[in-house]
């Protein structure tokens, strides 16, 4: 098991950050940052998989122990074997709502017998160098997250995160709050959040969610969650510019 997963299942604060821009250099930095993984968005941004390769290479080539993790498009075992196949460290499956769909994800990730994903040199293992070696432990080391991020993933939740091989959930609190009618108002997520976080109690499974401002860090930490995506980079480049902007305009006044 690696030390990302170890620490997910030990309830540790890991910690994370979100890219959506397809450029080397951002990964990069972000795993020069020292954060414990990055989230490599394949699901809403125009990332090929050729570019999700070159970002995994470019967290992988910063300095320090950061993963990387690839959010899939969908749940289609095609996708998650082609993402896994890059070297990357783990996978988000977004929009599960059943255990039926949760189990189908974990066996997308696991070779026979544990899962169906199909055997072929790729970087993962060196490019078939280390299939072997490979094979045999990739089944311990990978972390699977799957997303509740609707009101009949809530209503099922207990039962995905039953199942064997979901390490951990992630709450997508905007397009949950799209779901109950109330898109945008994470503020009115409490009664869902809480019914996630008690349900999750006999399992033991992690829960993890994204904080969109830094407001929201301390607020989901004392709601409960065990660990965060504390921003994403296109938020980073938005908000930094505008406060550079914004102060050169008050020095003018």
């Amino acid at each position: 098991m690696t030390e990302l997963r170890r620490a997910v299942h030990a309830g540790d604060p890991v910690v994370g950050t979100w890219v959506t821009i397809g450029h080397p250099a951002v990964a990069e930095i972000s795993g020069e940052l020292g954060f414990d993984f990055v989230v490599i968005d394949a699901e809403h941004s125009s990332m090929s998989i050729s570019t999700v390769e070159n970002l995994v290479r470019a967290v992988d080539a910063a300095n320090g122990e950061t993963k990387s993790i690839v959010r899939l498009p969908d749940d289609d075992p095609t996708r998650i074997k082609r993402a896994l196949d890059t070297g990357v460290s783990g996978v988000i499956a977004p929009m599960i709502e059943t255990a039926e769909q949760a189990r189908s994800v974990v066996e997308a990730t696991r070779y026979p017998p544990d899962g169906v994903r199909g055997v072929a040199g790729s970087r993962a293992s060196a490019y078939g160098l280390e299939l072997d070696d490979y094979f045999e432990r990739a089944n311990d080391e990978l972390l699977v997250m799957v997303q509740i991020e609707s009101a009949k993933g809530v209503g099922h939740v207990g039962s995905i995160a039953a199942v064997d091989g979901v390490d951990a959930l992630f709450v997508g609190p905007t397009d949950l709050s799209a779901s109950l009618g109330q898109f945008g108002e994470t503020d009115s997520l409490d009664t869902e959040i809480s019914a996630v976080l008690d349900a999750v109690g006999e399992s033991d499974t992690a829960v993890g969610t994204i904080a969109l401002d830094p407001e929201d860090v301390e607020r989901w930490a004392e709601t409960g969650f065990d660990f965060q995506v504390v921003g994403i980079d296109m938020d980073y480049l938005i908000h930094g510019a505008e406060r550079a902007k914004q102060r050169y305009e008050d020095v003018l006044r």
